[in-house]
């Protein structure tokens, strides 16, 4: 079985889909599939759909919908005979949907990003962007954007969603490292337009302007930032942040070491 979170909800079983069309079992589908081969308690699916104020009903209209899926994946199963209680499990107090954690493309977006940052951290730039890089091909759109989140799906949400803000914020480091600068202006103009607050992607900006060149391009962007955090939180920039503008002040020549990012702290 094939499960796809990071952007419309999938979910195959050989070419056969078996999302259901109704909202609510689509829910439950998604919060099972992002918990795949854990036990998902009653409760967390009571909250998960109806929050703070589940109905009456709620334990026999939650039984429908695993009903529902278990249809939907009848479908998928057919030509094996195998039973979908086997990949729907009823446990106690709760349900379990087993598949290998590897079946869902959240799982995938995980484990290459760790493997990204390892080699990052290693200062194995080429091998660091591979694997960022194939991290984010998996995404098709925000994640599960294709549902009516509750609490905590929309926690889910978020988290994915950072966490792939986090995985663009270090591919984009392990490029300017392999000296990609030039290709990446447009698409750090667009990354700091969307995240006015953003201080890593500022700093990558500034850096990729003054190394093609453009030293006061990347002094507006600071000016910009600072201009911003300050009218909206009251903040400065990071220390970080101020020491790579006095360093582009300055000319310092370690700006211009491809090899890898400056070292902030010591300029």
């Amino acid at each position: 079985m094939e499960i796809g979170i990071l952007g419309p909800l999938t979910a195959r079983l050989g070419r056969t889909s078996v999302v259901p069309s109704a909202g609510k079992p689509r829910q439950v589908l998604a919060l099972l599939a992002l918990r795949s081969g854990t036990k998902v308690p009653v409760e967390t699916l009571f909250h998960e759909l109806w929050s703070y104020d589940p109905p009456r009903s709620a334990a026999t209209t939650l039984q429908t919908y695993i009903l529902q899926l278990r249809r939907m994946l009848a479908k998928g199963l057919a030509p094996d005979g195998t039973c979908p209680k086997t990949l729907l499990r009823t446990q106690y107090n709760g349900y379990l949907l087993d598949v290998p954690v590897e079946q869902t493309d959240a799982a995938r977006f995980d484990r290459l990003r760790e493997a990204g940052q390892s080699a990052l951290r290693a200062g194995d730039c080429a091998t660091a962007a591979i694997q960022l890089r194939a991290a984010l091909d998996l995404w098709r759109g925000p994640a599960m954007a294709d549902l009516q989140l509750g609490e905590i799906l929309s926690i889910e949400a978020i988290q994915l969603e950072e966490n792939r803000l986090s995985t663009i914020d270090d591919r984009i480091s392990a490029d300017l490292g392999l000296g990609r600068h030039a290709s990446l202006i447009g698409e750090l103009a667009s990354l700091t337009a969307r995240h006015p607050m953003h201080q890593n992607l500022h700093a990558h900006y500034m850096l990729a302007l003054y190394r093609c060149g453009r030293a006061s391009n990347a002094l507006d962007v600071y000016r910009r930032l600072h201009g911003t955090l300050v009218e909206s939180i009251g903040l400065e920039p990071s220390p970080k942040l101020q020491r790579l503008h006095h360093a582009m002040l300055n000319a310092d020549p370690q700006l211009d070491v491809v090899e890898r990012q400056p070292d902030l702290a010591r300029l």
